[in-house]
């Protein structure tokens, strides 16, 4: 369970409508858009695979964005603190190469997580000048309740294909996301 602190603390909510699980009766504009789908010029659109993705990621990014809200959180933070639970630390400077923000966005995500007891900066071990970003006991949890969270988020994204299916887009898209192996 998390930390009342945490829960009740919260950074400016993500603009969205979009429920984190979708409810059973479309509201008119889905069926609207919905109808859109058949239109010739939508067909045209849906043989994009570019355009797919697009379309994909934008419904992923606000339905996750929806179920970080709860814990405060924004996809930024979430890619943080999963980076920082596979390191003992980061100078802020590897987290800003590693996730490819920018050297400014990576102090305001930290700064953040800071305030909500998520993450703490110590001095780097054998460099007293320099601080590492460690996640904290309370960010672990909340690491956990939002990657439960997603996966619920995956299965509903997901739901139209079978295990065989998602096991094969997962390993396609890591292909095409780290093309370099990485």
């Amino acid at each position: 369970m998390l930390d009342t602190h945490i829960t009740h603390t919260a950074l400016p909510r993500a603009r969205t409508r979009e429920p984190a699980i979708a409810t059973a009766r479309p509201r008119p504009a889905a069926r609207a858009a919905d109808a859109a789908a058949d239109a010739p010029w939508m067909r045209g659109l849906h043989a994009d695979t570019g355009y797919l993705l697009y379309r994909l990621g934008l419904r992923s990014g606000r339905l996750f964005n929806a179920t970080l809200e709860e814990s405060g959180l924004r996809l930024r933070h979430y890619a943080l603190i999963r980076y920082l639970a596979t390191v003992d630390g980061a100078l802020q400077r590897e987290l800003s190469t590693r996730l490819g923000y920018d050297p400014s966005a990576i102090v305001s995500l930290v700064d953040d997580l800071e305030k909500l007891g998520l993450v703490e900066r110590r001095p780097a071990p054998g460099d007293r000048r320099s601080r590492i970003v460690v996640l904290t006991g309370d960010g672990l949890d909340v690491l956990r309740h939002t990657d439960r969270a997603g996966s619920r988020v995956t299965d509903e994204l997901l739901a139209p294909l079978d295990e065989a299916e998602r096991d094969t887009l997962h390993a396609l898209l890591r292909r095409v996301a780290e093309p370099d192996g990485h």
